[in-house]
């Protein structure tokens, strides 16, 4: 098949058979995987059904942790556990007894959070959305390993994927109605960023990009929820085409103990009693085989 990207087209491969399905969860709103090293599994949220789910990534056998609000994203805790963004701020998952860390001043009842990772210095960041999905309304935080969250950006509609390129000097970023992966400078030793550009514009009719990760090789994945895709864009350019078979796929993240197994998230929100039909594995949890290696997921280094 042929995609139309800036400047020209490039011939990419439609990879649907390697598509393998680890758990049929069925989640509602799935997103947010990461490679738990320490466990050797998948851990991933339903952010609608306020679980983080524990996937061997072998069996499929998968642990839940259920959360006192909505979560948006999770990350390894260098302590134990898990940081993660709650519909509030940030707390400590899988550790003991549930416990914020801190409050979002910001944070309202039509607000939540969605989207996070750690930076390469473990600091955590995680951005909101409206439920309403109002231009505008959202921000993106970070939080610093003493636990004090700062707003970064302003002015946010839906914050979503976010990495860290392999030098640790830039961050790409989506805010997804945007239709674009942006990228800033970054600033390892202070975490702050600067000079926002343009990095990958994203076609409107090949879906709306959700989650991104950074492989070995400075690829970037990138989920495209309601266009059933995983693209992968190298050096500014679409280089792979990964079909899926449900529409609305949400994150991705590399694990396996060779860090060469892209797994991907998705969700059944939304879908139509017909499309559910037509998408019975809408909400699961996928694996793909790239041959390409990704790069270890950071761990929050804070309280």
């Amino acid at each position: 098949m042929h995609d139309p990207v800036e400047g020209g087209t490039v011939t990419v491969s439609d990879r649907i058979a390697a598509v393998e399905t680890v758990v049929a969860a069925g989640a509602e709103l799935g997103e947010g995987p990461i490679w738990d090293a320490r466990s050797g599994r998948i851990a991933w949220v339903d952010i609608l059904g306020r679980r983080i789910h524990l996937t061997d990534s072998v069996t499929g056998a998968t642990e839940s942790i259920e959360t006192p609000l909505q979560v948006g994203a999770i990350a390894p805790r260098a302590k134990g556990g898990f940081v993660a963004a709650l519909q509030d701020g940030f707390w400590v998952m899988g550790d003991g007894p549930a416990r914020r860390i801190a409050t979002v001043p910001e944070a309202r009842p039509g607000l939540r959070f969605n989207d996070g990772k750690c930076d390469p210095a473990g600091r955590f960041w995680a951005g909101t959305m409206a439920y309403d999905q109002a231009a505008g309304a959202a921000a993106l935080y970070r939080l610093d390993a003493e636990g004090r969250p700062t707003r970064v950006i302003d002015g946010v509609t839906i914050s979503n994927g976010l990495d860290w390129s392999i030098d640790g000097t830039a961050m790409y970023y989506i805010d997804s109605p945007l239709h674009r992966i942006d990228v800033f400078d970054f600033e390892p030793a202070t975490g702050e960023i600067a000079n926002r550009r343009i990095a990958i514009q994203i076609p409107r009719e090949t879906g709306t990009p959700d989650g991104l990760t950074i492989d070995a090789d400075g690829g970037i994945w990138v989920a495209l929820w309601g266009g059933g895709a995983v693209h992968r864009y190298l050096d500014g350019r679409l280089d792979q085409v990964i079909k899926l078979p449900v529409s609305k796929p949400t994150s991705c993240a590399f694990g396996g103990a060779e860090l060469d197994e892209l797994y991907v998230t998705s969700a059944s929100q939304g879908l139509s009693d017909t499309d559910r039909r037509a998408q019975p594995l809408a909400g699961a949890l996928f694996r793909i085989r790239t041959g390409i290696r990704g790069l270890p997921a950071r761990s929050y280094i804070g309280v």
